[in-house]
């Protein structure tokens, strides 16, 4: 197997391509270092495409390890033949092989293995040669033995039988067909278990084909039936298979053994093939459908978390609660915690007179810009409260509803302790709401992905791989941002390339201890932090107001030199560089012979690229470029809707069969996949993104179930 030529072809790029990032992975360099800084070597391809590829990279290579070790293991029961291992060789996915090794693999005492054990095997073969002449019954009775548990004829026929029914459920191409049959021709079908009403009332009397389930609907239906909602059943007419069974077994059909085997193949059918494909084919149901939800997950983390930061302005953060109160948190421009409290606003009889006079209090000492609200409970009766008191601010102060998400999770984490230690659960998490609403990358990453909460079913998934795929798309993130050096927790840098836990922490330790750093070259100076982490994480990271301007932009140490080398021929100084004056780059660049220059400086022409867009924006922030938040002075109830209005909102999530829309009245609306455009969408995500700022129509509003249907058309 050429694994480089498979991966080529999967995923439409050249072999050499393939070739260059699989030995820059073995190198041991990491995605986001490669595909920043290794785009002459890999032809330019990006991250999501080395994740993917590394992926098919470890699944082909695993599935090399079981062919080798599939076929030392029949080679070792001496049944091992040319053909066998060419079969097993060509194999392309894992199943093919588990297939050829079924015949060969060691079995618990069946029904086939105990008449192996009284001697019928023998007999099974007779009856599968077909011969003219062969009585089944006559010939096997020659087989009793009551020694073996052989009384009769018959006994020994019904053992033969079982034989020849495993012999059949073991074959890899029968069962490669029943396989494709079911999976293209078979109904999943589900019917109620209960007559009480729940979220699956849908699936209570059901059936789809299972070549065209959607993948929602797949994990929707295997929770039911989890919960003993649902009894799920695959639904397949019977004769095409019984019919290919008999074909390729039966080769005289006028021997008296032909009907033996029609009756062998039918019960290997039923009682051994059928019960095993269902479970295959609705495993890889559960499979490609976790998948499916992977990738959608994957998709609104990454938009989440590349939502633009709210930069220089102070921030109350407002836990909302009843009992307990509404906790609060100010957090000034720099992420610093300046004042925590609890007001209690929420109910009749709280004092809201002095929790307002508190407010106004803290907006004024400490010239407050916005207030993040928390969305869990008692959000509603919080919101309302702020939006009554802001007129009175005596300033310019807005709100804005933060997902909640996670917040509990860090709040109580270990982390958290070690970040607010004088703090109490409450107050930490009033904080990282703040925090949240200035920029969601850095606060957002202390949080384990999955309890994040932008996905579907995520609790239903293989949890190994969801955390894998949402650790990726995390390191992408904060990769393609860059971290500030001298402001970043630990959490933060863990994510950047070649940095792991220990190193991230004593980094933060070596800031805390020498002062603030001044160049890259002192992350050398960090404990545990060698060269070749260095070369994978510097790039990265960044430094404001360093010696060196390059250390505030993307560009690579390793390419400081070929930087200095643009800037001389074009003309350019790097105190330019500093002052943002180099806007005719691009009509200079045109005129400068680049192969050339490239050639001279040993560098390729995306490097170039890269350093050239680099030196006009040093420390850019790519986030900034996105659309800012929705932020709001005033506030509606889900009493005040009515169908037809249009209202701005912003997208909260998005799943297969439409996106939530949060318009500012507590309970976020949904827009059906068939509201959200006048053309034909295979997913919302073709026209929609978590953090999009949308306008949407009322189309229909049920204050009691608390559910709004929304719509884009026509808007």
């Amino acid at each position: 197997m050429n694994i480089a030529n498979i991966i080529s072809s999967e995923l439409g790029i050249k072999p050499a391509q393939a070739e260059a990032a699989i030995r820059l992975i073995d190198e041991g360099n990491t995605i986001p270092f490669i595909a920043r800084y290794r785009k002459e070597v890999t032809g330019s391809l990006d991250d999501n495409i080395l994740r993917t590829l590394s992926d098919r990279l470890t699944y082909l290579r695993n599935l090399e390890e079981r062919k080798e070790e599939v076929i030392r293991l029949i080679d070792e029961q001496g049944k091992l033949t040319e053909e066998l291992e060419q079969a097993i060789r060509a194999a392309q996915i894992l199943r093919e092989v588990e297939d050829l090794y079924r015949p060969y693999k060691q079995k618990k005492r069946t029904r086939a293995t105990i008449a192996k054990e009284k001697g019928l095997e023998p007999l099974s073969l007779t009856i599968m040669l077909q011969e003219k002449g062969c009585d089944p019954l006559a010939v096997a009775a020659e087989y009793i033995n009551p020694e073996l548990g052989v009384e009769t004829a018959e006994d020994a026929l019904a053992g033969a039988m079982d034989i020849i029914a495993e012999t059949i459920s073991d074959n890899a191409d029968y069962r490669k067909h029943i396989r494709t049959q079911t999976e293209q021709h078979a109904l999943l079908k589900t019917v109620a278990t209960t007559e009480e009403d729940s979220v699956y009332a849908m699936y209570y009397d059901f059936s789809e084909p299972v070549k065209s389930v959607a993948p929602h609907r797949v994990l929707a239906i295997d929770r039911g039936e989890r919960e003993n909602m649902l009894k799920v059943t695959l639904e397949l007419d019977t004769q095409p298979i019984t019919d290919y069974l008999n074909a390729q077994l039966i080769v005289n059909p006028q021997s008296p053994c032909a009907a033996v085997l029609a009756d062998a193949a039918a019960d290997a059918y039923k009682r051994l093939i059928a019960p095993s494909i269902e479970r295959e084919v609705r495993s890889a149901l559960t499979e490609q459908a976790g998948e499916q939800s992977i990738k959608l997950f994957s998709k609104n983390l990454h938009n989440l978390l590349m939502q633009p930061p709210i930069k220089g302005k102070t921030v109350l953060g407002l836990d909302p609660g009843y009992r307990t109160g509404c906790k609060a948190a100010v957090v000034d421009e720099t992420g610093k915690v300046r004042a925590t409290g609890v007001i209690y606003c929420t109910l009749d009889h709280h004092d809201k007179a002095k929790s307002k006079k508190i407010i106004l209090d803290l907006i004024a000492k400490y010239q407050i810009d916005l207030i993040a609200i928390g969305n869990g409970t008692a959000s509603k009766e919080t919101e309302l409260f702020v939006a009554d008191l802001l007129p009175e601010a005596g300033r310019e102060v807005y709100y804005m509803m933060v997902s909640e998400a996670g917040a509990s999770v860090y709040s109580a984490s270990k982390l958290a302790a070690e970040e607010f230690p004088d703090f109490t659960v409450e107050q930490r998490s009033a904080a990282s709401i703040a925090r949240r609403m200035q920029d969601p990358l850095s606060e957002l990453v202390k949080i384990d992905p999955k309890a994040i909460g932008v996905g579907q079913y995520q609790h239903d998934m293989n949890q190994k791989r969801l955390g894998e795929a949402l650790s990726g798309v995390v390191e992408n993130c904060v990769n393609s941002v860059g971290v500030d050096l001298n402001t970043a927790s630990a959490p933060l840098l863990s994510y950047v390339a070649g940095l792991n836990a220990q190193v991230s922490k004593n980094i933060v330790a070596y800031r805390e201890e020498t002062g603030k750093f001044t160049s890259r070259k002192q992350l050398l100076k960090v404990p545990k932090l060698g060269p070749k982490a260095f070369t994978q994480c510097a790039g990265f990271l960044r430094i404001p107001g360093a010696t060196d301007i390059l250390d505030n932009t993307p560009v690579h140490p390793e390419s400081y030199a070929a930087a200095q080398a643009l800037l001389t021929a074009l003309g350019y100084s790097m105190n330019e560089v500093a002052c943002g004056k180099l806007t005719d780059m691009p009509e200079r660049l045109k005129e400068l012979d680049l192969d050339a220059f490239c050639k001279e400086n040993g560098v390729g022409r995306p490097t170039i690229t890269d350093i050239a867009e680099a030196l006009q924006k040093p420390g850019r922030d790519i986030r900034d470029e996105l659309p800012a938040p929705v932020l709001r002075t005033d506030v509606m109830s889900i009493e005040d809707l009515k169908p037809g209005m249009t209202l701005t909102g912003t997208v909260r999530n998005v799943i297969d069969f439409g996106a939530f829309v949060d318009i500012g009245v507590h309970q976020d609306g949904l827009v059906h996949i068939s509201q959200i455009s006048k053309r034909f969408i295979k997913h919302p995500t073709d026209v929609l993104a978590v953090g999009d700022i949308v306008s949407v129509k009322v189309l229909e509003v049920d204050t009691k179930k608390g559910r709004i249907a929304l719509t884009m058309k026509d808007v």
